[in-house]
């Protein structure tokens, strides 16, 4: 433990490089990515965007749950204790924060209310940046 840094908030969460990315990146399709890699946030966030995009706001928050478990998986493996700093600006974490952003427009679009308002606090506890990055606010 450091003793310069600031002992009443914990460290950020820095996920590892998740190569699913690449392969998005490369062009492959989101759908064979998730079904290679199940447990890729990312690939999952993609299918939700485009879901809901495509207006389909059921299977978008099917998909964007899928992510948004699969991204709290991989935080929690990673040292996250359900709270604390995930930055948007750690290219890896933003599988998990569009995938949460992804449940965030799906359920705004579904009513659930109760829902909307905790992803929103979870985004901005997570990054206050995260909101406007993915186009919330």
């Amino acid at each position: 433990m450091s003793l310069h840094g600031n002992l009443l908030e914990p460290e950020s969460t820095r996920l590892p490089a998740d190569p699913a990315s690449a392969e998005l990146d490369a062009g492959k399709d989101a759908s064979e990515v998730a079904a290679a890699s199940p447990t890729s946030s990312i690939a999952w966030a993609v299918l939700a965007e485009r879901a809901l995009d495509g207006g389909d706001a059921v299977t978008g928050y099917a998909f964007a749950r899928t992510g948004y478990h699969r991204g709290l998986d991989q935080l929690r493996r990673n040292g996250w204790k359900g709270f604390g700093p995930v930055p948007w600006s750690h290219e890896p974490n933003r599988g998990f924060l569009r995938a949460t952003g992804a449940l965030y427009r799906a359920a705004q679009q579904i009513g659930e209310t109760a829902e909307v308002e905790r992803l929103l606090t979870l985004l901005s506890d997570s990054d206050p940046e995260a909101p406007a990055a993915l186009g919330l606010s």
